[in-house]
């Protein structure tokens, strides 16, 4: 898969949480951008001294094949205050283009996988590959009977990016199970699978099986590493451990 430099025009954009922004843009070139969910892309801008920097943003668009010319591009930008890639993103109105580059990442469902089940774990801005593997995990579940569990870390309800369309597909498709974990707060009206605490601190009641299962881990580096030993502990192989960090940077 070549990597491409290309524009993207600003279609549309809305808070997904006090300070974490989805945007949704189209290629300005009128090209496709073939990707496979799980991968990322980077946008390239200058610090105000006319330094070149760049950011890596995962890809949240809920997609089974490759993106067309004109179908949107979709991420979520967490705001870091005094940031300039958030200054730059801030200050982008509609119709605005940014200059990026990509998609890289080997972050993605492999298609010879087979496990009886998949353990994603995610804080944060790290859930978006998984929106975009959703159509990809509903065909795994009806194809070959796997299960999904999606252990997702935020500290309040209002910091769940996604949470509402991770629990209609857990809804709708028997199989995904959508476990959010509170560090700080929890929702008024808990649904049963509500957690009061950090990811890692729920992986026992799932009891994680080498035998059977591959975890994906993906945002706060933190909680990669310790969900990676304890995964470990638990006797499941290096290589069934798949590992993306998320670092905020200015």
């Amino acid at each position: 898969m070549a990597i491409q430099h290309f524009p993207l025009k600003l279609v549309s954009r809305r808070m997904l949480a006090p300070t974490v922004g989805h945007y949704a843009f189209v290629r300005d070139d009128g090209q496709p951008l073939d990707y496979i969910p799980g991968q990322f892309i980077q946008v390239h801008f200058q610090y105000a001294d006319g330094t070149a920097t760049k950011r890596s943003y995962s890809l949240a668009t809920i997609h089974d094949h490759a993106l067309g010319a004109g179908e949107e591009v979709e991420i979520a930008v967490s705001y870091v205050p005094g940031g300039a890639a958030t200054a730059l993103f801030e200050s982008l109105a509609e119709g605005g283009t940014i200059n990026a580059s990509g998609p890289f990442g080997r972050f993605c469902l492999a298609p010879n996988d087979a496990n009886r089940r998949y353990l994603l774990i995610a804080t944060g801005t790290g859930v978006t590959p998984y929106r975009a593997m959703l159509p990809q995990l509903e065909a795994q579940i009806r194809d070959r009977g796997i299960e999904v569990v999606l252990l997702f870390g935020a500290r309040t309800p209002e910091e769940l990016l996604y949470g509402d369309e991770f629990r209609a597909f857990a809804d709708r498709v028997p199989g995904f199970r959508f476990v959010p974990c509170f560090s700080r707060e929890l929702p008024a009206d808990p649904h049963p699978d509500v957690r009061h605490g950090y990811v890692q601190q729920f992986l026992a009641e799932f009891s994680p099986d080498g035998a059977n299962d591959i975890a994906y881990l993906c945002g706060n580096p933190n909680m990669v590493d310790a969900c990676f030993e304890s995964l470990k502990e638990y006797g499941l192989p290096v290589p069934a451990i798949r590992r993306e960090k998320y670092v905020s940077s200015k």
